[in-house]
């Protein structure tokens, strides 16, 4: 397969992860189990975009990738804890917008 196709494969799950994280934590309780089934296929999809355009690159793991698999874990775990910590929706905002900053200014700086 072609790196285009991971790149946008990846793209496109992480805007679903991210946005349906978000709507999780503004979500009615019965609408759960489909938000839960959603970000778990994107957050699936990301990991496998993710490391195929890291396999067509050959960048190996510089320190970046493993900031971004930490974002990553960081997002993947909001949706459920939306859920669970109703209360704490806006705290729980700021973590995933700061994790999407974070992952995103590693992908174009590449720092380490």
């Amino acid at each position: 397969m072609s790196p285009l196709f991971y790149q946008v494969l990846h793209v496109i799950s992480v805007l679903v992860l991210t946005g349906f994280t978000f709507y999780a934590f503004a979500a009615p309780a019965e609408t759960r189990k489909r938000v839960m089934i959603i970000t778990g296929i994107a957050s699936l999809f990301v990991l496998v975009g993710g490391f195929g355009l890291l396999a067509k690159f050959k960048f190996g793991w510089p320190g970046w990738v493993f900031v971004k698999v930490a974002c990553w874990l960081v997002l993947s775990a909001l949706a459920g804890l939306g859920y669970r910590k109703r209360e704490s929706a806006g705290a729980l905002c700021g973590i995933a917008t700061l994790a999407v900053i974070v992952a995103v200014v590693m992908v174009y700086l590449k720092p380490f």
